[in-house]
């Protein structure tokens, strides 16, 4: 199962054990709440998808990594309490309430969400000392006296004994009380992550050419060599804050993420030679249409005349050009939008605009301090904030005293967001169709055209302005590669039916 099956799995699971009847109970009976064991090699995004699925449920995440875990800190710590037993007062050993499940609780009280996901990370590399608790929780999901609030569902991930030596291995009775879910590395899937969540071009591009650089855990003569997806992701993360930084990208930083000698060699070159491309062939001034007809041509003509490498990697600098576009379009599009809201919210009150954005301000300082809100929805929320505090400064200045007034001064100024927001429409539109025209003068309806149009449909953002504003090319070309693929379908059945025949 790749690391989507995987995520989509946990999604099912985690609705299907939270389900409620008409009274407001929970449906699936506790005890039967089998936990989720995610068995797969490391850095293939294990903790990633569990984040990724309790957004995608609305439900919280406590995550702990249990290697970092003592069984004191698991159960709790011992104290001593005075109880009575047929009338005689004795004094017995008792145990604190476990760090676990105490974080739990204190995501509750956080964040006002009575459900959520336990995940314990690691979990077949804890100490001998713990094991035992470790078992009990997973069969019973107690730690000591404590057990796990109601709405919570467990799951838990660890690496296969040949990743890891200090792994021990779980007897059939705890094995048969959990659900294990075998994740294995899937480059195309990582792919799409990577193009949503905006890794850097080159790393794209480069696995895109050589798939079989994308993951290897080897050891040979007694030495460890290992390149994986988080060491990929990790990479492109810092690649483009040097890149913002004009700090040099070297050998040396690559090798401190992908530890595979050969590796590190062949990317730290394929990524000069991809800075190369991008200055060749001028990617954002060939998207603008800002290319004389002669220049326009001379481009087409290397792009067709390039090795496979160089024609993917044109593809891949395009492609990341036009996310530049549709984010910068994103961006724009929310904060017009959050900003036209709060105007007309601001118009039905009573309040004066700095009462107004004071209030606010001290609302989005409480959302922050309480972790109620997203840090990209806190930080465009501040921006609508700022944006209204410049406003008023005009309001101020043009000594305009009435609301009715005031606020036709605050619509004056919101139609300066909303044009730079159409300059961005028609920027991103501008940049998709030349990107079709060229990708067709360049290399025709090949294997090219394919790469854009599948990964601008893979592409959130992409699908986000297409529905809302088209595209005529990609429409077009789309059907078409569609249809190539229905048909490859139909002859891949029949071909099957022929050899059954």
């Amino acid at each position: 199962m790749n690391i989507q099956q995987a995520k989509e799995e946990i999604v099912h699971t985690v609705r299907a054990y939270l389900q409620k009847d008409e009274e407001g109970a929970y449906c699936f009976p506790a005890a039967q709440q089998r936990p989720l064991l995610l068995m797969g090699p490391p850095g293939i995004g294990k903790t990633a998808i569990m984040e990724q699925a309790a957004a995608q449920c609305g439900v919280e995440l406590v995550a702990y990594t249990m290697t970092h875990h003592t069984r004191q800190s698991a159960v709790g710590l011992p104290k001593i309490v005075e109880k009575t037993y047929g009338g005689a007062a004795v004094t017995v050993t008792e145990y604190t309430m476990s760090e676990i499940i105490a974080s739990v609780y204190d995501a509750m009280e956080r964040t006002g969400n009575r459900e959520g996901i336990l995940f314990l990370d690691e979990i077949n590399c804890v100490s001998e000392t713990l094991a035992p608790t470790m078992l009990q929780f997973l069969q019973n999901k107690t730690f000591g006296t404590h057990r796990l609030p109601e709405g919570w569902v467990v799951a838990a991930a660890g690496n296969p004994p040949e990743y890891n030596k200090s792994v021990r291995e779980f007897d059939v009775v705890t094995l048969d009380r959990v659900r294990q879910i075998n994740v294995e590395a899937d480059l195309p899937v990582w792919l799409d992550y990577a193009r949503e969540k905006q890794l850097h071009g080159a790393v794209i591009s480069y696995l895109t050419v050589k798939p079989d650089r994308f993951y290897a855990i080897e050891r040979k003569n007694g030495e460890l060599s290992f390149v994986t997806a988080r060491g990929w992701e990790d990479l492109s993360r810092i690649l483009l804050s040097y890149e913002e930084l004009n700090a040099p990208i070297t050998e040396a930083l690559v090798s401190q993420y992908l530890h595979r000698e050969d590796t590190v060699r062949d990317f730290a070159a394929y990524y000069r030679l991809y800075r190369r491309y991008g200055t060749d062939y001028g990617i954002a001034e060939l998207l603008d249409g800002a290319l004389s007809a002669d220049a326009y041509q001379e481009k087409v003509t290397m792009a067709a005349g390039g090795s496979f490498d160089e024609r993917v990697s044109v593809v891949n600098l395009i492609l990341e050009s036009l996310q530049t576009r549709l984010r910068e379009y994103r961006e724009l599009d929310a904060k017009a939008v959050q900003l036209h809201d709060v105007l007309r919210r601001f118009r039905g009150l009573s309040q004066t605009l700095p009462e107004f954005i004071a209030a606010n301000r001290t609302a989005l300082d409480v959302k922050r301090k309480n972790n109620l809100i997203s840090r990209e929805d806190a930080r465009r929320e501040s921006w609508v904030l700022s944006r209204l505090e410049q406003m008023e400064t005009v309001v101020r200045e043009r000594r305009i005293r009435e609301k009715d007034g005031a606020f036709a001064c605050l619509k004056e100024q919101l139609q300066e967001d909303l044009s730079r927001r159409e300059a961005s429409v028609a920027a991103v539109g501008r940049g998709l169709e030349t990107a079709f025209r060229f990708v067709l003068d360049s290399f025709g309806q090949g294997q090219e055209l394919t790469l854009l149009v599948t990964c601008l449909t893979k592409m959130p953002d992409a699908q986000n302005y297409l529905r809302r504003h088209g595209c005529n090319a990609y429409l077009r070309y789309a059907d078409v590669l569609l249809y190539h693929e229905q048909e490859q379908t139909l002859q891949k059945a029949c071909r099957a039916l022929l050899g059954n025949a």
